[in-house]
Parts: structure tokens; C-alpha cells; sequence
């Protein structure tokens, strides 16, 4: 599952971040990184950032940003026991 797909409220922990280099540096540079955990906190309309929270802070990111970060959700984790 995609960051991008995650809704409002919900929480999941990263899994591993792909895509373009300089995109994928930047964002583990922010804290990104696989066994993190976030939350959306905020999804703006009609394809807008999110914002998320992670080690204690915001931040916004654009949603193309959000589909280079693969995420695991507690359900997801359950599944696989």
C-alpha cells in the first residue's frame, strides 16, 4: 500500500521509500525512513498534499511524493502472521 492511499486519521509504518533518487534522499533526509511510523493528519482537496506526522512533527507532502513511500498498516501486518 502507497502513503497516498492511507486515509485521514490513520496511522501505518513505512516500509521502504523508492522512486527518484533525489525525491527518495530528500525524504529520508526528513525522517522518512522504513520502521517509522506516521499518521495523516491532513489530506487537502482534489489531489493536494498531505500532511503527516512522524518522530514528533508535521510535515506536508505532495501526494507524487506519497506514492514513491510503500507502508505497512496494522491490518496489513495481522495478514501476514
Amino acid at each position: 500500500m502507497k502513503l497516498s492511499e492511507l486515509s485521514y486519521g490513520s496511522s501505518a509504518r513505512v516500509v521502504s521509500v523508492d522512486g527518484e533518487e533525489r525525491i527518495t534522499k530528500r525524504l529520508m533526509e526528513m525522517g522518512v525512513i522504513p520502521g517509522i511510523d506516521v499518521t495523516v493528519i491532513r489530506s487537502a482537496p482534489f489531489g493536494g498534499p498531505l500532511q503527516i506526522r512522524l518522530l514528533g512533527y508535521k510535515l506536508a507532502i505532495r501526494r507524487n511524493e506519497a506514492e514513491t513511500i510503500e507502508i505497512e498498516t496494522p491490518s496489513d501486518t495481522q495478514e501476514n502472521d
